[in-house]
């Protein structure tokens, strides 16, 4: 159920925070030119309104019909959101939250029927009247369907916030707020349903307390303060640098796990939270428009003019509230983490590898099996083929796992997946593929093994070998010269692996469509594997969109954030079957240099990325 919550949660966010920065300007023209903005501008104020009830409806639309059903799924969404907004007289975020997936799973599975039966030649005029009608369709059921029972539901949802208000029990709303943060639904409270309404209050008002009472990261950084003095270990070292990237970057997701590890934590931020909308409500605090992320800097830029100071003081006061409740709670959890740190390691590695008697098979499992995994395996079978263990190392999907798997090794993200789809097998999870300490230990492990076993007979497994016989044939036709873009200026993760994308089927690798799932399959883990090294590809039924077997390789040399680590190549793969194992074993085993890697980070010769990869 929890999975289930939080995929829910990150399928509604996903479709609004690829438009963020549309909703960022359209916030600084609001706080900056309606008539009680910083500086009042008639004509300039005049893209407001367009703005929000079209512009912006329509990019959350468009988003979620391309999520579902690609670039098709988009346009169709778009049409279909039409209808909502134009039967509407309030912004039609939630109706364009419900039309976009709709239209996009409308056209999907109108795709799949009538696969295969399109006459030649008939393929274009089928797939434009195709969305043409049903986008007409669906825009006359949004108009007289949906639209009106989203102001219906819109309406009542502003009446009860108002009666909240009038009663002086808004605070009360952290009790539902703070819970669903930490299950991942930040962005879906804050975007889906506070957003909409705040929109009202400040068409009304020039403001609204609505923005501040998600993003306001002064519950969160509580917690992560009293982890940064009263923790140990891993928690302590690693709370610092999460509290600057939360106040400051305003990643909230980051707190997350803090209190998920000790649930009782969650009064913490609840009691903060309550406390600074408490402030926020005495001082008649607001903002202009949703802050995205929910910084410090961000917020504090979108607070009316004269209005930073209440702002920035139920900030302050949820902090120092949320930091009281919790510092007890995190030192008496405190008192025993480093016993059960250790108990929970032993499990992980020391007892499933010394207590089997028989290890004839280790699987390295990701998502897809096809990236991260697939480069795990080869650095690590590399790593002990001398050992004279005779034990084979392969990658494989999460979810395809082999029945005779001895130990699986597998992400951290994966876990509950992992032990369901390979029962018989003893797990190791980890964080990083190509550098983890627990990949060490097993090792170290094998090795002592390996003390009572007298061949030490170089081990080659059926991988390897089908490996090299590719290597020799497809090298050249994997990863060109022109794969290669050598010397970008950092953007997001989200830009490069579109970039990425686009350069596969630029060359012919894939059809468009693959660069949609690129970018699905980073929502679902991260594809940096370590190293400064990050290798973006499709899943599930992406392979479908992949023509030929391709690499392609850009060079950030000032990195590009995956999450919270820097990836200064960003290598992305398409794979028909298992062709795409040779490079990745190449690149695996290069990775093991690293100053090569150093190298190739900065190196303004495409000539060095070929011979290291296609060696």
């Amino acid at each position: 159920m929890k999975e289930k919550v939080q995929k829910f949660g990150k399928f509604l966010s996903g479709m609004v925070m690829p438009n963020i920065g549309a909703f960022i300007a359209w916030g600084f023209i609001t706080a900056l030119f309606i008539p009680k903005g910083w500086f009042p501008n008639e004509q300039l104020g005049s893209m407001v309104d367009p703005m929000l009830k079209y512009l912006l409806p329509l990019l959350v639309g468009f988003t979620g019909g391309r999520v579902v059903g690609g670039a098709r799924g988009g346009v169709i969404a778009a049409v279909a959101t039409t209808g909502v907004i134009v039967g509407a007289d309030i912004p039609m975020f939630i109706g364009a939250m419900i039309m976009g997936p709709l239209a996009g799973y409308v056209i999907k599975k109108f795709d799949q029927t009538i696969e295969g039966k399109i006459p030649a030649g008939f393929e274009m005029l089928v797939n434009n009247f195709s969305v043409g009608i049903l986008g007409m369709l669906l825009a006359i059921f949004g108009f007289y369907a949906v639209g009106p029972v989203v102001v219906v539901v819109t309406g009542v949802l502003k009446a009860g916030v108002e009666i909240i208000i009038s009663k002086g029990l808004l605070p009360l709303v952290s009790i539902f707020i703070e819970p669903a943060k930490v299950l991942f639904l930040n962005n879906a409270i804050n975007h889906g349903i506070i957003g909409p309404i705040g929109i009202e209050q400040t068409q009304e008002m020039g403001k609204s307390i609505m923005y501040l009472l998600e993003a306001n990261p002064g519950p969160g950084l509580g917690v992560l303060l009293a982890y940064c003095m009263y923790s140990k270990g891993a928690m302590k070292q690693s709370a610092p640098g999460a509290a600057i990237i939360h106040a400051l970057g305003g990643i909230h997701e980051i707190y997350f796990p803090y209190v998920l590890m000790n649930p009782v934590l969650i009064l913490a931020p609840i009691v903060g939270s309550a406390a600074g909308i408490l402030v926020f409500s005495i001082f008649k605090a607001g903002l202009v428009a949703t802050p995205s992320p929910g910084s410090v800097i961000a917020i504090l830029a979108l607070a009316p003019k004269g209005g930073l100071l209440p702002v920035l003081l139920g900030i302050v006061v949820s902090t120092v509230v949320s930091f009281v409740v919790a510092a007890p709670l995190v030192r008496k959890a405190a008192k025993g983490m480093k016993d059960e740190a250790e108990d929970d390691e032993s499990v992980e590695v020391n007892l499933s590898v010394v207590e089997r008697n028989t290890i004839n098979k280790i699987i390295f499992a990701c998502d897809a099996g096809m990236g991260s995994s697939a480069m795990g395996a080869t650095k690590f079978r590399n790593r002990i083929k001398n050992l004279g263990l005779n034990i084979t190392v392969a990658n494989s999907s999460v979810d395809t796992i082999p029945n005779d798997a001895d130990i699986v090794v597998s992400h951290v993200k994966l876990v509950e997946r992992a032990k369901k789809n390979s029962p018989q097998a003893d797990h190791i999870f980890i964080e990083n593929f190509l550098q983890d300490p627990k990949l060490d230990e097993l090792y170290k492990s094998l090795k002592e093994r390996a003390s009572g076993v007298g061949s030490k007979e170089e081990a080659i497994t059926i991988e390897e070998v089908s490996a090299t016989e590719i290597v020799e044939v497809k090298e050249s036709s994997i990863l060109k010269e022109s794969n290669i873009v050598l010397g970008l200026e950092s953007v997001t993760k989200e830009e490069a692996i579109t970039k990425a994308g686009e350069l596969l089927a630029k060359e012919g690798y894939v059809n468009n469509e693959y660069v949609d799932a690129m970018l699905e399959r980073e929502k679902i883990v991260s594809t940096y594997i370590g190293m400064g090294i990050a290798i973006p590809h499709g899943v599930g039924e992406a392979k479908k969109e992949v023509k030929e077997s391709g690499i392609v390789v850009l060079q950030y040399p000032n990195g590009v954030m995956f999450g919270d680590e820097l990836a200064y190549l960003v290598i992305g793969i398409a794979g028909v079957g298992d062709d795409h194992l040779e490079i990745l074993s190449n690149i695996a085993t290069s990775l093991e240099d690293e100053s090569l890697v150093e190298k190739l980070k900065n190196t303004k010769n495409k000539s060095d990325i070929l011979s290291t990869f296609n060696k």
